[in-house]
């Protein structure tokens, strides 16, 4: 499976970007979709996952992110969603997206076996 994120770009604070993160290969409905974001000089970390259609359990991870940032997915376009209001200069970063080798939503980046490309958000202040 190819993941291809995009979607990024720049936005001022309190703005809203949408991004996308587009799936090849048949068994993508299977597997939860998660969405990571790494910042210059920081480490990687886990944004939001959303679980294949047969799981329940969808949830963002970061404090900072809750209310703003909302996972979906579309299976028949094979594509997964983040949907991020009221964006901070903080929330800059590079934002990855992910496929697990689970169904259920998990945040362990060990747990995700295939990775896009990234793409790059810049929220001015």
């Amino acid at each position: 499976v190819q993941l291809q994120a995009s979607g990024g770009g720049l936005v001022q604070a309190g703005g809203s970007l949408r991004l996308s993160c587009a799936a090849s290969g048949p068994t993508f409905s299977r597997y939860a979709v998660g969405w990571f974001r790494q910042a210059p000089g920081k480490e990687r970390e886990f944004v939001a996952a959303v679980p294949a259609i047969s799981w329940s359990s969808s949830f963002t991870h970061l404090d900072s992110v809750k209310g703003r940032f909302t996972i979906s997915r579309d299976n028949a376009k094979n594509t997964v969603y983040l949907q991020m209001n009221s964006l901070k200069p903080e929330d800059t970063a590079v934002y990855y997206c992910a496929l697990s080798t689970y169904g259920w939503a998990t945040m362990n980046p060990s747990h995700f076996g295939s990775w896009g490309q990234g793409t790059q958000l810049t929220v001015s202040s």
